[in-house]
């Protein structure tokens, strides 16, 4: 009889070791991407010649260099896997830096190696199939750029598949978690008018950490099919979050609320830059956007010289819809505000819940106090404010004001005079430089060193907030912020902690976190009392979500608990 039992206990442990078997060997081939089959690879054999120590170019039509102004400026050209090809070779040391800085702030978000590999398997599995959703040639030109990627991150998986995943990184991120990383602002003023001045601005509030914005790219591409088109990227994404045509098309992508979603689809970036490369108006911008599938809810700020308007095209993975206004300005911050979307439950909750419907409302405060007629500095003057409503000071850094200083990058568009403001370091803060892309596409060899890509009589300068002690103490409230976030983390204390923390509030006084990370050390040394009183300030300043407000209360209960206790 226990001969009989072992037998069938040995079966089970059989049948069960087939079964982890088959699926691991059923999951290696279900979540196995193969690369695009290229016929011709000439490219790759294209050497890279370095002029000097920032001027890259290769057969004289594709170029990279850095700027006067710290932007990296290319231009490439050619079919879709030759761009992906030049663009890796042109910039493959910065695509290590990127990736570097990307894996560095994934491992501080998610410490724990064993839920590492958990998301490494998840993302597998969900992306198992996203190339079927992204046009042929992008895949094309994602597979060139992947050949000038380290192997060194291969063990997160093989550069192909990272370099797909990472291209729907952005959509991943704020659909699973709805991380603050993506909240973003963008508008419109000028339209419908006579004067021909449609104006585009927007703040790309995509924050990974600082070093992930210090090499800033602008693109100026010339492909074989459709039009011309610059945009501003980092190194390795073709895609696009902020660009214009040669038509004077602009796009502009802003993260909504997405409810978790079930597979993947056209990452947002893909089908914004293929709007870009194939839309000269209002028209075929939203056919192409109708006959994509998208697995987050996103809005796309369309603006058109061919249209003389701008109009923001929303879509989730449901519905889409189209919002446009009668006034003279368009507001797009981070919920939907178009008729297919006004009863949606989850659009409610996010502009109820959210810092969003507020910043749309500074935004539009703002614009309509310009009494004269609207520039692009009263844009960049836009951009660049970092306080509440009616000016109040409501803690510098806040996700309701327009800047939050956490931007990648800013920018301006005139899509009528074919004329790009990019912002400089820091975040929108630093000059806009002008490009004119009526000049900048007729260009095809690298220009000499010394002449500028830019055009120098449009430069905005820097904001003269820079040189105000509230900035230098903001800057000083930064560095601190992640001291004591550490001190946290280990459970440490910190020297002369008193006085310390009183100081580090001072910096930036209005800003309910100072106080709420004040109060979290306090806490956790065991000192409830301190941290309650912080609590409790915290609590009296401008939050910025009603997340916050649950989080603070709850800390706020906690401390009086152990204060009785």
């Amino acid at each position: 009889m226990k001969r009989k039992k072992r037998h069938i206990f040995r079966r089970i442990l059989l049948i069960l070791l087939l079964l982890i078997v088959g699926f691991i060997v059923y999951y290696q081939i279900a979540t196995r991407i193969l690369p695009p089959d290229i016929k011709n690879k000439q490219a790759l054999k294209q050497e890279v010649i370095q002029r000097t120590k920032d001027t890259r170019i290769i057969n004289n039509h594709n170029w990279l260099r850095k700027s006067k102004s710290g932007l990296w400026e290319m231009r490439l050209q050619g079919q879709p896997f030759d761009l992906g090809v030049y663009n890796g070779k042109l910039t493959e040391d910065l695509i290590k830096i990127q990736e570097l800085a990307f894996v560095e702030q994934i491992n501080k978000i998610v410490p724990s190696k064993n839920y590492l590999k958990f998301l490494k398997y998840f993302i597998g599995w969900f992306n198992r199939d996203i190339d079927t959703y992204i046009p042929q040639e992008y895949l094309d030109e994602i597979y060139g750029i992947s050949f000038s990627c380290s192997h060194e991150f291969d063990y997160i998986s093989p550069v192909y598949e990272r370099m797909l995943n990472y291209h729907a990184a952005h959509d991943i991120g704020h659909a699973l978690t709805d991380l603050a990383l993506v909240g973003c602002t963008s508008f419109a003023v000028n339209m419908n008018g006579d004067s021909s001045n449609l104006l585009v601005g927007r703040n790309f509030d995509f924050y990974i950490n600082d070093d992930f914005a210090k090499n800033k790219i602008v693109v100026f591409v010339e492909p074989d099919s459709g039009y011309r088109f610059m945009y501003v990227t980092w190194a390795s994404m073709m895609g696009v979050v902020s660009g214009m045509n040669e038509q004077g098309l602009t796009v502009t992508i802003n993260a909504a609320k997405s409810n978790i979603p079930t597979k993947a689809a056209i990452p947002i970036s893909i089908l914004a830059r293929e709007i870009l490369q194939y839309a000269s108006n209002f028209n075929e911008a939203i056919a192409i956007a109708k006959k994509r599938h998208t697995f987050v809810s996103e809005s796309l700020l369309i603006g058109s010289a061919n249209n003389n308007s701008a109009l923001i095209i929303e879509k989730s993975p449901t519905k889409m819809g189209i919002y446009t206004t009668g006034n003279d300005y368009l507001v797009c911050s981070n919920h939907y505000q178009s008729e297919p979307f006004a009863r949606d439950k989850s659009n409610l909750e996010n502009i109820a819940n959210s810092a969003s419907f507020y910043r749309e409302e500074r935004c539009e405060q703002l614009i309509t106090e310009v009494d004269s007629s609207f520039t692009y500095r009263d844009a960049a003057f836009v951009l660049r404010n970092p306080y509440g409503l009616n000016n109040q000071n409501i803690g510098i850094g806040n996700e309701k004001a327009m800047a939050q200083m956490i931007s990648h990058h800013s920018v301006i568009f005139e899509p009528e005079k074919l004329i790009v403001w990019v912002s400089t370091q820091p975040w929108q803060l630093g000059e806009y430089v002008a490009y004119d892309l009526k000049k900048v596409f007729q260009l095809d060899t690298v220009p000499g060193e010394d002449t500028y890509l830019n055009d120098t009589s449009l430069t905005l300068p820097g904001d003269p907030f820079m040189q105000t002690s509230t900035f230098d103490d903001f800057m000083q409230y930064r560095k601190w912020k992640k001291v004591i976030a550490e001190y946290i983390k280990s459970k440490e204390r910190i020297n002369n902690e008193e006085n310390f923390l009183n100081d580090f509030v001072k910096l930036n006084p209005e800003y309910y976190y100072a106080y709420m990370l004040t109060g979290d050390y306090y806490s956790i040394i065991g000192n409830s009392e301190k941290a309650l009183a912080y609590y409790r300030i915290a609590l009296t300043k401008e939050l910025e979500t009603k997340q916050n407000e649950t989080e603070l209360r709850e800390r706020i209960k906690e401390a009086e608990e152990a204060i009785a206790y």
